[in-house]
């Protein structure tokens, strides 16, 4: 009887354990989805949503500036007026591969009417929700 007990405090502690990792797993993913929706739709406003309270942002060959939240919005809003979408994808690693390999980023190329940008979005943990830390447009 004994043995049944540690048994089953064992099996419920991996549960629980699985259930954590895999929350942490779909967080990280729902950033990453809502992030490559607002990229295609140009959306700062719906980017916003899944930045960190502060944000970094480079364009190009500028220095990163850091942002707050609301700031970070308007240079994003900024940005796709200037540069309007015709497509977002993620390159490297995808976003399935980055939940499961537990990566904290992910590229992208970003396109619009003149050309395209290389994207790097780093994400971090933020009490069990993955946001926004910095993202890095790169001319290409």
């Amino acid at each position: 009887m004994k043995n049944f007990k540690n048994i089953a405090v064992v099996l419920f502690l991996a549960f629980v354990t699985s259930l954590f990792a895999s929350g942490q797993a779909m967080a990280q993913k729902d950033v990453f989805d809502g992030v490559e929706a607002a990229m295609r739709a140009g959306s700062a406003k719906d980017l916003a949503r899944h930045f960190d309270s502060k944000v970094s942002l480079s364009f190009a060959d500028e220095k990163a500036t850091d942002y707050s939240k609301t700031q970070a919005e308007f240079v994003m809003k900024n940005f796709f007026s200037k540069n309007p979408p015709t497509g977002f994808a993620y390159n490297f690693p995808t976003p399935s591969e980055s939940v499961r390999k537990d990566k904290r980023y992910v590229i992208g190329t970003y396109t619009h009417r003149n050309g395209s940008y290389t994207v790097l979005i780093r994400v971090k943990d933020a009490g069990g929700k993955f946001l926004i830390h910095s993202v890095d447009f790169i001319k290409d």
